[in-house]
């Protein structure tokens, strides 16, 4: 019989359901020194955010992601901003539970259909979210959200597409959060405030893990 989930097979996408409902919002790291990765990440696992994505950005996001998966109790670290195989294969060896994409290519989805470590692929329009479907996923990313429509279109997407859960990342902060969080297909939201940059080059972990609890405390 022909595989009818040709992408994101339903065991991986149990995994990912299962990392994504951790807390109601996934940190979107962008780290420029992989020394400050691990206090970093256990200052987000302390407030309550366990699910970390780093961001393939900077020449410092490998490393990074190593260190998180070797050293920090709790965390389940997953790299973003991948775009293409090759992208896919450093960021598993490196440790990523997860993988998350701004949108999709056919080289991202081969790999994904060919790893154990599931996907959350980016999607911005209906056509994207349908094809998607298609190839198996009913969990995505909503990227760049405030940009693309904003929590506005995504609930005009919940009934034409009823059946599909996205994680919206772009342009959220503690102000509009529950904006999303109040969806119906929103199970979960990306955003970088819970790290800013000042922060993170201060090492004011305390600082940091108090963003984190603010953020895990919202509530749809």
């Amino acid at each position: 019989m022909a595989d009818q989930n040709p992408g994101q097979n339903p065991s991986k996408t149990e995994k990912l359901l299962t990392i994504l409902k951790l807390q109601p919002v996934v940190p979107v790291l962008i780290v420029d020194d992989a020394k400050s990765a691990v206090g970093l990440a256990r200052a987000l696992v302390a407030g309550g955010l366990r699910a970390i994505e780093i961001t393939m950005r900077t020449p410092a996001a490998l490393d990074a992601v190593k260190a998180v998966a070797a050293e920090v109790e709790g965390a389940n670290v997953g790299a973003g901003t991948i775009l293409n195989a090759k992208d896919w294969e450093a960021a598993v060896k490196a440790g990523s539970t997860f993988i998350v994409s701004p949108g999709v290519s056919p080289g991202v989805l081969s790999a994904a259909k060919d790893s154990p470590v599931p996907l959350l692929p980016g999607a911005a329009t209906a056509s994207e979210v349908m094809t998607l479907r298609e190839a198996g996923y009913n969990v995505m990313k909503f990227f760049p959200a405030e940009q693309a429509g904003g929590a506005a279109y995504l609930k005009a997407l919940s009934s034409p597409l009823a059946g599909t859960l996205f994680c919206p990342t772009g342009g959220i902060s503690l102000k509009n959060a529950n904006d999303y969080l109040s969806l119906p297909n929103v199970i979960c939201v990306g955003g970088s405030w819970v790290a800013p940059k000042e922060l993170v080059a201060a090492g004011d972990w305390a600082a940091i893990t108090k963003l984190a609890s603010e953020a895990f405390a919202l509530r749809a």
